[in-house]
């Protein structure tokens, strides 16, 4: 791996500026929680659905079992129309993808009030990749140019919103012979960064397709060097993950959890002959557990899994899908497995699948067990609370005139 000067990209120039928003610009919607309302709020992303092409808003509650909120005339508007969302040392990071341009990164914490304040707005490469690890935020730029196989990797230092290292990785290496690395995420385990990649032919105009379509990759690489440790293979599962689509999960033992589609193509068509299942990489091995597949096409009759929410003690929400019409669809189908005892559950509660628009990848697993859904029909847009130990969602916080993107959640600032 070859490493460049931070200093020396000029596209990743820094102006930061510290920056407390008005109360204009903050919104503060009172659901109820008493006391404890000016020490957290709930972070809810959400689309104005009156215009095409608008950015999100991001509006504040303290509430997500009951009430209404609005985009009208609330929330801090986002600048560009697609971003995406990560949370770490009680920090909210709204990462904009300029679609190959450099994209605007925006911090913001909670106030004394209850409010959003934004400390920082600055330029960065667009990013296909990235993930909290330790106090840091890593991205990941991740080239498909056959020329220039190359992904480039940056750490933001969240305590200071600002880039303290950077470095480059060649995907042509990771990968067979004619093909190249595409990592599908970045997960932190234990002490190191375990990169799940699928690859792609460098030739033949064949987008995002593989000649490999039966095989599932992990790069681990040591924290914060980003030196790659060792590469796992396994011959069991198509590719872990999906395009910007996390397929990996830690649980509290250490054992990561690895989470196949089964989505390869070649050629536009779908190519896999492996089930889409979990895998197992126990704490302390760099090696899949080949005593544990859990086939989850077999557990539901026959659907896929696209993504997945840990909640704890073994549990995932999972998202299902039954026909495989697209590799970057969401499933609107929800179930609760638990990846011990290899039970299945669908989820009741939701709205029928047919009639779900859109669904948050982005969610909020809180500390009772609920895990936090945004949900937009043809109708409404909702968070659905969902109770794993029955596998029961609730309807719970209406947005109203926006679909929900994303819900986090932030403390007041000390």
């Amino acid at each position: 791996m070859k490493k460049i000067n931070l200093f020396n990209l000029v596209i990743l120039a820094l102006s930061l500026a510290v920056v407390g928003c008005s109360s204009d610009d903050d919104t503060n919607v009172d659901n109820g929680g008493g006391e404890n309302e000016a020490q957290a709020r709930y972070v809810i992303a959400a689309t104005p659905v009156a215009s095409e092409g608008v950015a999100d808003y991001l509006l504040t509650a303290n509430n997500l079992s009951e009430g209404s909120i609005s985009t009208a005339g609330n929330g801090i508007e986002q600048d560009g129309t697609y971003r995406y969302y990560v949370t770490n040392n009680n920090k909210f990071f709204s990462l904009l993808y300029g679609q190959g341009n450099p994209g605007a990164v925006t911090t913001y914490e909670l106030g004394g009030e209850g409010t959003l304040q934004m400390l920082s707005d600055f330029q960065s490469e667009t990013v296909q990749a990235f993930a909290p690890v330790n106090e840091d935020v890593l991205l990941m730029k991740i080239s498909r140019n056959a020329d220039a196989p190359v992904a480039s990797w940056y750490r933001l230092d969240t305590e200071t919103s600002q880039f303290v290292d950077e470095g480059q990785i060649n995907t042509a290496a990771l990968a067979p012979e004619g093909e190249q690395a595409f990592f599908s995420w970045l997960t932190q385990v234990g002490d190191k960064v375990y990169a799940p990649f699928f690859t792609v032919k460098a030739c033949c105009n064949d987008s995002f397709g593989t000649s490999y379509p039966d095989q599932s990759w992990v790069a681990v690489y040591s924290y914060p060097e980003m030196e790659l440790e060792t590469i796992i293979e396994d011959d069991r599962t198509s590719f872990i993950g999906r395009y910007f689509t996390n397929g990996l999960s830690v649980d509290e033992t250490g054992d990561a959890y690895a989470f196949s589609s089964a989505v390869a193509v070649s050629n536009g068509d779908f190519s896999s002959t492996k089930p889409s299942a979990v895998t197992r990489i126990k704490n302390g091995t760099t090696a899949f557990d080949e005593t544990y597949l859990f086939d989850l096409e077999e557990a539901s009759g026959g659907y896929y899994v696209t993504d997945h929410v840990y909640a704890g003690n073994g549990n995932f929400v999972v998202f299902m899908n039954k026909e495989k019409t697209s590799a970057y669809a969401t499933g609107n189908s929800l179930a609760v497995i638990n990846v011990y005892n290899k039970t299945f559950d669908w989820i009741s509660g939701m709205p029928d699948a047919e009639n779900i628009t859109s669904i948050t990848t982005n969610n909020y697993v809180g500390e009772d067990g609920i895990v936090n859904i945004g949900v937009t029909t043809r109708e409404s847009s909702f968070v659905y609370n969902i109770d794993i130990a029955t596998a029961a969602a609730s309807q719970g916080l209406e947005v109203q005139g926006g679909n929900i993107t994303a819900i986090s959640k932030l403390d007041s600032a000390k």
